[in-house]
């Protein structure tokens, strides 16, 4: 049995999906017609728009150059923040931003990113490049940035080389409408009233680069560090538990057994590479073979969100503790002639797939997962945003979470979906993913992403509980694996005007290959 089709039928038992996936008659394979049913009088789980939050690390040109530009800079930019991205974000209805970390977290003392900035001791980023840190970007400079662009700001804390008391201090610092010596340093910086701060991170990766630890030292640590997060009624943090890498299953039965009541979420990390971790692969020029790969891997998330929500459900069976997957996304190859510590890759239509498939993930999980956080914004990993210099090119993967907007708060909806397979070697997976959902407007809206890079899909929708009259939408497509977007040719992969057909009350949608569909249905 295909893992995904297991791991869907797991969900499904477990009650957590709104789609399942049913495989085809022996034969059906040959066929690129897809069923779909869509019961859009059977409500589920809101869909937190949080699930399209992003990640910004003091890594490469993630922030300095990508974000932050200066004052000074030539390029055009507001309070030293650059114009054009800041414009790409706003767009993008950018929901929360998880920052300073990542594994520069654990090494990052607050209290040296704030004050003058020509006066902010300058670092070496250890983990990532072993360039200079020189401090000009740090709390007031980050909460800005996430109330310019209207975001949630998400904060991960110092565990691995930090103490309860510095961490106390900076919760203190950003949130204290008192006359309290933080808080008064916090007006000599600048900021006269608090910043807002819904999210809390106690540590990140604890059991790998912020510390190295076992899940039972972990627990108690993390009870400790969240002891002394106190703010205002008004303005106390979520806490997040640094959790589990990828299938570390005992990690989460640990935490949850031991921590859960201390807890208001609980994060969970998992990349996408078609290769292994020590050869992962190029993000362009790849064959077949690395396109159906990664697109697998990528399908794994369902496994992994459906056995780690189980566990969770063991412990906190009202479901009061929510999963964050606040890291995600593709990660390949350094690119030749790069920094290899800056993570800078390319994007193309392949991590455009990747992240419809994802989201889709998400979708069927609203019930637990309640945030997710792709890595990363700017210039590093699945990056929405690629710049160079004074120029900008916005990449594939943000044209599928400009799409997807109108699912941010929406409702999910259950759907089947009666799909041949598509197959690569040794890689199989559903031809066709759906998402179902009604949006905070009463809207129908349904996403559909075809795999195959070679079949078209037939797909035939009925809706149950709604009468469909039109859909119309947009369709993100190319005709090379690696399509992307560069500097010179900012728009080759870009979203198109799309038009659904209708017989009766079923929807019709022709999918070309590789291609990502959302339509509103009338």
């Amino acid at each position: 049995m295909p893992i995904l089709q297991g791991a869907l039928r797991l969900t499904a038992a477990l009650g957590l999906a709104t789609l399942s996936f049913v495989p085809l008659a022996a034969g059906a394979a040959e066929s690129a017609a897809v069923s779909v049913t869509i019961q859009a009088d059977k409500p589920g789980a809101k869909i937190d728009r949080n699930l399209y939050g992003q990640f910004a690390e003091h890594l490469g040109h993630g922030i300095y150059e990508g974000i932050w530009v200066g004052e000074d800079s030539s390029i055009p930019n507001t309070r030293g923040y650059r114009n054009d991205v800041v414009a790409a974000l706003k767009k993008l209805k950018v929901p929360v931003v998880r920052w300073p970390g990542g594994c520069f977290a654990d090494e990052y003392h607050w209290r040296e990113g704030i004050g003058p900035r020509d006066k902010r001791p300058v670092k070496v980023n250890t983990h990532w490049g072993a360039v200079e840190e020189p401090n000009t970007f740090g709390t007031h400079e980050f909460l800005d940035f996430a109330e310019l662009i209207g975001a949630d700001a998400y904060v991960s804390g110092n565990v691995g080389s930090g103490s309860p008391q510095e961490m106390a201090e900076w919760v203190e610092y950003i949130t204290s409408d008192t006359k309290s010596t933080l808080a008064e340093l916090r007006r000599k910086n600048g900021r006269e009233k608090p910043w807002k701060l819904p999210y809390f991170g106690v540590g990140n990766e604890t059991w790998g680069c912020g510390g190295n630890m076992r899940p039972e030292y972990f627990a108690d640590l993390y009870k400790q560090f969240a002891t002394f997060i106190k703010a205002p009624r008004d303005n106390t943090p979520l806490k997040i538990a640094s959790g589990a890498n990828v299938a570390d299953y005992h990690w989460t039965e640990v935490m949850l057994s031991q921590a859960a009541k201390h807890m208001d979420a609980y994060s969970l990390h998992y990349y996408t590479f078609p290769g292994r971790w020590e050869n992962k692969g190029a993000s362009t020029g790849f064959t077949e073979d690395a396109w159906a790969s990664t697109l697998n891997h990528a399908v794994r998330m369902e496994e992994l969100v459906t056995k780690h929500s189980a566990i969770m459900d063991k412990y906190d069976p009202d479901k009061k503790v929510a999963l964050y997957v606040d890291e995600w996304g593709t990660w390949y190859d350094p690119e030749p002639g790069r920094n290899p510590g800056f993570l800078y890759q390319q994007n193309t239509l392949r991590d455009a797939l990747v992240a419809s498939l994802t989201l889709d993930i998400f979708h069927r999980h609203a019930d637990r997962v309640k945030m997710s956080n792709i890595a990363q914004m700017v210039n590093v990993l699945q990056a929405m945003i690629l710049t160079d210099k004074e120029k900008m090119t916005l990449t594939p993967t943000y044209h599928v979470f400009e799409m997807y907007i109108p699912f941010q708060g929406a409702t999910s909806l259950p759907a089947e979906v009666q799909s041949p397979t598509y197959s690569r070697g040794e890689w199989s997976l559903p031809q066709v993913s759906v998402s179902a959902a009604r949006d905070v407007n009463g809207k129908l809206q349904i996403a559909f992403t075809n795999v195959d890079p070679n079949k078209g899909a037939s797909v035939s929708a009925k809706i149950n509980g709604a009468n469909v009259k039109s859909a119309s939408g947009r369709i993100l497509t190319a005709s090379a694996l690696d399509a992307r977007n560069t500097f010179d040719k900012p728009e080759a992969v870009k979203p198109a005007p799309f038009k659904a057909s209708k017989k009766g009350n079923e929807l019709r949608v022709e999918l070309p290959p590789k291609s990502v569909v959302v339509v509103a249905v009338e």
